[in-house]
């Protein structure tokens, strides 16, 4: 007689996605300044946020883009990885274009820099962004 036995399979609960976008406009690339939550606060990252229900990744970035910083952009391509955030969310980037508008801190920002790729170390990143800024620094023109 064989003895047959059932394995399960614990599966990971699916994590929620944050998009970024790497906006670029003349040869620049934009920084964002968090003003929260307080342990982020101080850190420069890129724009953008959670996808909601129904939502595919280039539309989240569009809207968030749209809300956290008041400009229309069209997204491009993704930037290969994912990078963990806090538990049960992953950060996934985007390059962007910027189409129309001035980009203000709206929300969970206090100041925003266009950087160029000489000047992508001059701002302290987030330690989860830093791979995605160093491969978005690879799409700027060397000065």
């Amino acid at each position: 007689m064989t003895e047959r036995t059932t394995e399960t399979h614990r599966r990971d609960p699916v994590p929620v996605v944050v998009v970024a976008g790497a906006l670029y406009d003349r040869g620049r690339l934009l920084a964002a300044r968090r003003s929260a939550p307080a342990d982020l606060a101080g850190r420069w990252e890129l724009p953008g946020g959670k996808l909601e229900p129904g939502e595919g990744p280039e539309e989240a970035l569009v809207r968030e883009l749209r809300e956290e910083l008041g400009v229309e952009v069209e997204p491009g391509e993704r930037i290969p990885g994912e990078w963990p955030l806090k538990p049960g969310y992953v950060l996934r980037v985007w390059t962007a274009r910027l189409l129309s508008g001035e980009p203000r801190p709206l929300e969970d920002h206090d100041e925003l820099r266009w950087l160029t790729r000489s000047e992508l170390d001059s701002v302290d990143w987030l330690d989860q962004d830093r791979p995605a800024v160093a491969e978005a620094g690879l799409r700027l023109p060397e000065h």
